[in-house]
């Protein structure tokens, strides 16, 4: 067999499909980063330090964030109850003057179940507050792999997102898509 006819074999066992779609070639040369040369030990001991000390900053962001909208959100819970348990007589028993003339003990145990029973339901609005406010300002996308700190040449995930709150990515004229 000559070498046309090998082409000519090769080309007809081949598939319409397979023809149309190639082997997809990379985005950019920059992503290109295989093999990652790896750091030497100091150097990675210096960069795991840097990505633990970051992600543990992200990480008490996060929790501060949390705990504030939870707090903010479950405020009339927590005076419901508040106010339930501190005038009913078996629990605290205020002396204040709204314990002895509002408050009897069937009325504080009326706020007591109430503060409960609407707990559950703002949990959940804080939870949903809590989410949309961390994926609108990308919160998560500020955790970076250990792999920044083994290998050299590893990008920042934020920053090729568009910065923290993505304010960058209206200004990304380079479009990377397959069309």
């Amino acid at each position: 067999m000559s070498g046309q006819d090998t082409e000519d074999f090769r080309a007809e066992n081949l598939s319409e499909k397979s023809r149309m779609i190639p082997s997809l070639p990379p985005y950019d040369m920059d992503d290109q980063l295989l093999p990652r040369e790896p750091r030497s030990a100091w150097c990675c001991l210096a960069w795991t330090l840097v990505v633990v000390t970051m992600n543990s900053l992200v990480f008490f962001i996060n929790l501060l964030l949390m705990f504030v909208i939870f707090t903010v959100v479950l405020l009339p819970t927590i005076v419901v109850v508040y106010f339930g348990f501190q005038c009913h007589s078996r629990v605290l028993h205020s002396a204040a003057r709204y314990c002895k003339s509002i408050l009897d003990d069937n009325s504080s145990s009326a706020l007591i179940i109430l503060g409960f029973v609407i707990m559950s339901p703002l949990i959940v609005v804080a939870m949903a507050i809590y989410c949309s406010l961390a994926r609108r300002l990308h919160l998560f996308m500020c955790f970076q792999p250990y792999s920044r700190a083994v290998y050299k040449g590893v990008k920042w995930r934020w920053y090729e997102e568009g910065g923290l709150c993505s304010c960058a990515k209206g200004c990304n004229t380079q479009v990377k898509a397959w069309v």
